[in-house]
């Protein structure tokens, strides 16, 4: 037989009295593509690190083509050719993307020639970067391209990605899908970690299943289906929430009248004429490939950019372009940001200090200007309960939860506060598929008691499963909104393209 590219041999990592990998048996072969499956919190990161250096294991050996490695450092590991590309970026955001790319390579070489051959392979890849924008300038979906350029300029023969697709558009992740069959064609052995079935039954030939730390399964993933794989990783059924009817018409508690609003970033995108209203008890879906004005859509709702006259934002009613975030909340808006880490959360920080930092007024978290710490964790722990976040209690930072736990426990911050309105961005980016129906769920249910969302997210399965009205955001401008099932999947991603309405239903006909 061949000798694997890469085995791990009761591979086990504590923290404290914690045990996040628990004897940990896997191989991979040379030009295999192999999935590393679990929900959120099963030992899946912990465990990738491990082989990437960033992590020493306690116990157990890691063979690298036949040899015991000691234990290495990343530098080292990306000698011997192992890639890593993380969910949460490595970036430093007051620099290029030329910059960020030459800082992670061990032999750079001159920055024009790195350049051009960054220009070069993201376009061959179909994952296209300036390589002179500066990286606070680019969209999450952006960002996550110069992590898995990065990667691929180094030759490796192991990529490792965690979650590589979690903000990419469907043609980023088809055009991604056929570099990485490409890489495994020519030996390339991939070890890939998503919480999307659907492309580990697309792309996988091969998977490893824990569960609590635990190996619980090995399956070829061509002979199973997206539910079996579930009930492996969860160990019971996914309950999928249930499609819900259009609500009764009823009154607009966010309305936006057709914002103008020039971006403050450089190389940002303006909005251009935005008009939508959302109604109580619905879900409207923003769909949109990255980089088309979300994040100054988002920033213009939540206050974090004003509009030019207060009655170009009404919330139930009350014009508030002109009020900040604070403002906002008291009125009835709360948001949850697409960045976890830094926007939404901050990660040093406790989960009952992470909860005063939104409801500390909405939550009654302080009394005549002074926190009340015992209502904070309370709250907190009621959060954690209601959205079953995996931590060690409030107490714990939120750097120490999986990026899964860590987007249940905000959006159940927001949701707890009874929201009147509540604006969403990317909401369950790089969660399990029990945490995506958990928090699909609860949005529907918020719905159902009267309150308005706004959904903005590039997942369109995601949007099509749980809005009630869609529009597309291309080039900082809104289309007409529809009811959701009335066009097609191929109309929509026209829309999405820039294709005006009219021109996109007669090339979708044709097609």
């Amino acid at each position: 037989m061949e000798t694997p590219r890469l085995a791990l041999r009761g591979l086990t990592r504590r923290f404290g009295d914690f045990v996040a990998n628990q004897s940990i048996d896997l191989t991979i072969q040379p030009g295999e593509i192999h999935a590393l499956l679990g929900e959120n919190g099963a030992g899946k990161s912990t465990l990738v690190k491990m082989v990437y250096g960033a992590l020493r294991p306690d116990a157990g050996d890691i063979v690298w083509e036949g040899r015991v490695l000691p234990p290495h450092d990343p530098k080292t590991a990306r000698g011997l050719g192992i890639g890593m590309v993380f969910q949460h970026f490595s970036l430093f955001e007051a620099l290029t993307v030329l910059e960020n790319v030459a800082l992670g390579l061990d032999a750079p070489g001159p920055l024009p020639a790195l350049a051009a051959k960054i220009r070069r392979v993201s376009a061959e890849y179909g994952l296209p970067l300036d390589p002179d924008r500066d990286v606070h300038t680019l969209s999450v979906g952006e960002r996550q391209r110069i992590e898995i350029v990065r990667c691929l300029l180094q030759s490796p023969r192991l990529l490792v990605m965690d979650e590589p697709t979690s903000v990419l558009t469907p043609g980023e992740v088809d055009a991604l899908f056929t570099t990485l069959r490409r890489l495994a064609a020519e030996g390339c052995a991939i070890l890939y970690i998503s919480h999307k079935l659907d492309e580990i039954l697309s792309l996988c030939e091969a998977a490893t299943v824990l569960r609590a730390g635990r190996v619980v399964a090995s399956c070829d993933p061509r002979q199973e289906t997206a539910a079996s794989l579930a009930r492996m990783m969860m160990g019971a059924d996914l309950a999928r929430p249930p499609r819900t009817a259009p609500p009764p018409r009823g009154k607009p508690r966010l309305v936006l009248d057709a914002i103008t609003l020039p971006t403050t970033a450089p190389h940002g995108t303006d909005l251009r004429g935005v008009a939508l209203e959302v109604r109580a008890g619905e879900i409207f879906g923003i769909a949109g490939i990255a980089g088309n004005g979300q994040t100054e859509l988002f920033a213009a709702i939540s206050g974090e950019q004003l509009a030019p006259a207060a009655a170009d934002i009404l919330i139930d009613e009350r014009p508030s372009g002109r009020a900040g975030p604070a403002a906002r909340r008291r009125l009835g808006l709360c948001t949850v940001p697409e960045e976890r880490n830094g926007h939404a959360a901050v990660p040093i920080f406790s989960l009952s200090d992470n909860a005063l930092l939104t409801g500390y007024e909405r939550a009654n978290l302080t009394r005549r200007g002074l926190i009340r710490p015992g209502a904070a964790r309370r709250f907190a722990a009621g959060v954690i309960d209601a959205y079953k976040v995996r931590c060690n209690g409030p107490a714990a930072a939120a750097a120490t939860l999986s990026g899964g736990n860590l987007q249940k426990f905000i959006l159940g911050r927001e949701i707890t506060q009874n929201p009147g309105v509540l604006v969403v961005s990317q909401p369950t980016w790089g969660v399990d598929a029990g945490a995506a129906a958990l928090i699909h769920q609860a949005l529907l249910d918020l719905a159902a008691t009267g309150a308005a969302i706004l959904v903005i997210s590039q997942d369109l399965d995601e949007l099509l499963a749980i809005s009630h009205r869609l529009a597309v955001l291309h080039a900082g401008s809104l289309s007409a909104p529809h009811e959701t099932g009335s066009k097609s999947v191929a109309e929509i991603g026209l829309l999405m393209g820039g294709i005006p309405a009219g021109a996109a239903e007669l090339v979708a006909h044709a097609a």
